[in-house]
């Protein structure tokens, strides 16, 4: 007799779980038993993680499924244009996980189809660090809601066809989590988990080496417990304790996480600080092989388990150690990466009215495969951090501390020629190595515009935050807006108000999103309604014009003008040229593109490609069809 209903829809999804299985085993298997060959127990180990493999496959719902056989079918459907991201805070937009989910409408409103929630999972209120020390990676924070909230959130998205991410904090964990409460008790398999010391003297071999992440707020890379006697690695912070990937326990049981996570209809996973999860005496303790072959096991489990669900590397790192995280085509690694350089670049252009090391950027990513996707921002929930090529900016007499200092400088408004308002984050008077927070709109000088009753300034800065914009949304990737950027958002100094929250300036640009600001959008005259519709514009033309698509070439071109970046993408349909004018004051791209007309996609008005003038802080994006 023939199966029939359920019977045979299980039968059928077993078959695909073995095939994705079969193709995929030997190489897990082998990176495996490389990985772990100093282990006695490395075979029994490989075997728990397959059996909760298969565990975590069978008790995924049907939904999520059939989505990752559509995905499997259409493996660029995350490299094209159609894309548009946003991060947010839960508690800051919605208010818990519910109230979010009641403002989906909105996020459509806003062409969002790609939501990046900020971290949510359990951490001990005062030491969280943003939601980045987390207690429980199945519990979500009790203000917000439940983990059954979460998951009614993410099928809310999916219905309206949002994915959704989610932040996987995997180097660490809080001093509170179970692990680390038993470690601390004295458990020595729990210990093993971490990496414990019983003094300083293996501590101090990895600190000549290995440089601090936070030398002013959090010095060393060690912590020393005195309830336990104890010695235990923190590379960020006392309270988070970095994890021992040398165990494959501890592989193993956050992979589990992982899935627990990906079950509940997490789309996209951000792999948080993932250069930094193994650690080796004699090193930076940064990028190491074993960081590669940790990731590439997590890609191949995905792809076995969920392949419709994409793995995003935060990857805060100068180019030449950001590629390799994409692995190879025939042995890949993250599907997306951050485009730190690009975003840092663009504010030091903002700083300089230089668009030389902005073009140096755009030129090193446009000589990567068309199948590097990156991630493109202006801000995100973080500070801006000044890791620039400054081997390239030394030719122009540009030394990296001072230049720090300048940047800073001018972002806080301590310049004569400074619009921005912003504060500095883990200021260090010694290295001059200073990190900026704030918000895009105060950056670019619509607070200061604005305070100062300058309306001349304030269109400028207007037309400043848009032209950004527009830069975003043409580099190749998928585009993602920080919550409230698209209505202008300012900084938001109620922090300081807040003993938990005082210390770190980060929060400057983590306000609450204004809802009573937001409904001007409509308003005619507002700010709100200067930028809404503008950028919802930029949005609509990139979604309909498919030169924007992340696989289509791009390259740069001389504009003969310091102040004025040129970039050309071009595929069979379509050739667009992007200009962009990064000087207060009104600039010509001294351009020779053709004898024909194109067509300013944002103002619909034709244009000879040639000699092009652009107002202060203006752009353009001329678009020619070819027949």
């Amino acid at each position: 007799m023939k199966e029939r209903g359920p019977g045979r829809s299980r039968a059928a999804a077993a078959k695909r779980y073995q095939s994705r299985l079969n193709k995929r085993w030997d190489e897990l298997k082998w990176l495996y038993c490389e990985l772990y060959s100093q282990r006695a127990d490395t075979e029994q180990r490989l075997q728990e993680l397959a059996e909760a493999m298969r565990q975590f496959y069978d008790t995924r719902s049907k939904s999520l499924k059939e989505t990752d056989c559509k995905r499997e079918a259409d493996p660029d459907w995350y490299r094209r244009n159609d894309l548009m991201g946003m991060m947010l805070y839960a508690n800051n937009f919605g208010g818990t996980l519910q109230g979010t989910a009641e403002h989906i409408a909105y996020l459509k409103e806003c062409g969002v189809n790609y939501l990046h929630l900020m971290p949510l999972l359990a951490s001990p209120k005062g030491k969280s660090d943003g939601g980045y020390a987390v207690a429980d990676f199945r519990t979500v924070q009790p203000e917000l809601g439940t983990m059954k909230d979460f998951a009614a959130l993410t099928d809310a998205c999916h219905k309206n066809g949002i994915n959704v991410c989610l932040d996987f904090v995997m180097n660490h964990t809080s001093d509170e989590h179970a692990w680390a409460r038993r470690a601390r008790a004295g458990e020595k398999a729990f210990q093993d988990r971490y990496f414990f010391f019983d003094d300083y003297t293996i501590p101090d071999q990895y600190e000549k080496t290995c440089p601090q992440v936070f030398p002013t707020t959090a010095p060393g890379n060690f912590t020393w417990l005195p309830d336990c006697r104890k010695v235990v690695m923190t590379t960020f912070y006392p309270y988070q304790w970095d994890l021992n990937y040398s165990n494959p326990v501890v592989f193993n049981e956050m992979v589990c996480n992982m899935l627990y996570l990906v079950n509940q209809g997490v789309d996209v996973v951000r792999l948080d600080a993932v250069p930094y999860i193994w650690k080796q005496p004699g090193t930076n303790c940064r990028n190491l092989p074993q960081v590669h072959t940790i990731v590439r096991m997590m890609r191949i489990i995905s792809e076995i388990v969920c392949p419709g669900v994409l793995l995003l590397g935060e990857v805060v790192m100068e180019p030449d150690k950001l590629a390799p995280y994409f692995g190879t085509p025939d042995k890949p690694e993250c599907h997306v990466l951050y485009n730190v350089t690009t975003m840092a670049s663009t504010w030091h252009t903002v700083a300089t009215g230089d668009t030389a090391l902005l073009r140096r950027q755009l030129d090193i990513l446009a000589g990567l495969p068309r199948n590097c996707v990156f991630q493109n921002y202006l801000r995100c929930h973080d500070d801006i951090g000044w890791g620039l090529d400054y081997g390239f900016l030394a030719q122009f007499g540009l030394r990296e501390i001072p230049h720090k200092k300048y940047l800073n400088d001018f972002f806080t408004g301590k310049t004569a020629n400074s619009f921005a308002i912003g504060e500095l984050y883990n200021d260090d008077p010694r290295l001059g190595d200073a990190r900026l927070c704030g918000t895009t709109a105060s950056l670019c000088g619509i607070e200061r515009a604005g305070f100062a009753g300058d309306k001349a300034a304030q269109e400028r800065a207007i037309r400043y935050d848009l032209t950004l914009h527009a830069f975003m949304l043409s580099q190749s990737g998928i585009p993602v807006l920080y919550s409230g950027d698209e209505i202008g958002q300012l900084n938001d100094y109620s922090y300081k108000d807040d003993p938990e929250k005082a210390a770190d300036s980060r929060y400057l640009h983590r306000g609450r999103f204004p809802w009573e600001l937001a409904a001007n959008r409509n308003v005619p005259g507002t700010l709100q309604n200067r930028l809404f519709p503008a950028l919802m514009h930029l949005e609509r033309l990139r979604r309909s014009h498919s030169v924007f698509d992340a696989s289509v070439p791009f390259w740069t071109i001389d504009t003969h003008d310091p102040s004025v970046l040129g970039m050309v993408r071009e595929n069979e349909q379509e050739r667009l040229v992007c200009l962009y004018n990064f000087s207060g004051e009104e600039r010509t791209a001294w351009i020779r593109e053709g004898s024909e007309e194109y067509r300013d996609l944002i103002t619909g008005e034709l244009l000879p490609p040639t000699d092009v003038l652009l107002p202060a802080f203006g752009c353009c994006w001329l678009c020619k069809a070819k027949s």
